[in-house]
């Protein structure tokens, strides 16, 4: 997986600006969570600056833009999504802390007395917080037919519409006197 993570020991108080548009800094995390993601038209390119907050807390306000390619959840297809997001963040390092990053991954540690930020995850967080829950190439998708599988958007289905529970099928024939 391909880290990236920025020295924090340099940066100005009026903080820095920085451009991120290594394809494999995304690539590398969607191959290995497993997401049905690809390369959309537009590579991701994020943009932030990093400015300090004393001498362990960082705030990174950012822009997130690009595309990318989904699987439509009703019909499988793949859409192309606009990726167009800004976002904050502020990151703080405390004695507590300090304990506990042997337990839990931090965006943030020290390094032979060197204050770093993991941007890769931060920016992977990002990207992950912007995707939709359910993925649609269109509001009125239609989908599969579950009986042929065919694409409703693309072409009509020849099967039995029995749109019923099978499971009530014995209260069809029921008389009510």
């Amino acid at each position: 997986m391909t880290e990236l993570w920025v020295a924090l020991n340099d940066i100005p108080a009026e903080g820095r600006e920085f451009s991120f548009a290594d394809q494999a800094v995304w690539q590398d995390r969607w191959k290995e969570f497993d997401l049905a993601l690809h390369p959309g038209a537009e590579d991701l390119c994020a943009k932030a600056a990093i400015m300090m907050q004393g001498e362990n807390a960082v705030l990174v306000r950012g822009t997130l833009s690009g595309s990318v390619k989904l699987a439509c959840d009703r019909c499988a297809t793949l859409f192309e999504f606009e990726v167009n997001t800004q976002f904050d963040s502020y990151e703080e390092l405390n004695d507590e802390q300090k304990d506990q990053e042997a337990e839990a991954p931090r965006l943030r540690k020290r390094k032979d007395g060197t204050l770093e930020l993991d941007m890769g995850a931060l920016l992977w967080e990002e990207l992950v917080l912007v995707l939709p829950v359910k993925p649609l190439c269109d509001e009125v998708c239609k989908g599969l037919c579950p009986g042929c599988g065919r694409d409703l958007n693309t072409e009509e289905c020849t099967c039995d519409q029995d749109d019923s529970d099978p499971r009530l099928a014995v209260f069809r024939n029921l008389k009510i006197k």
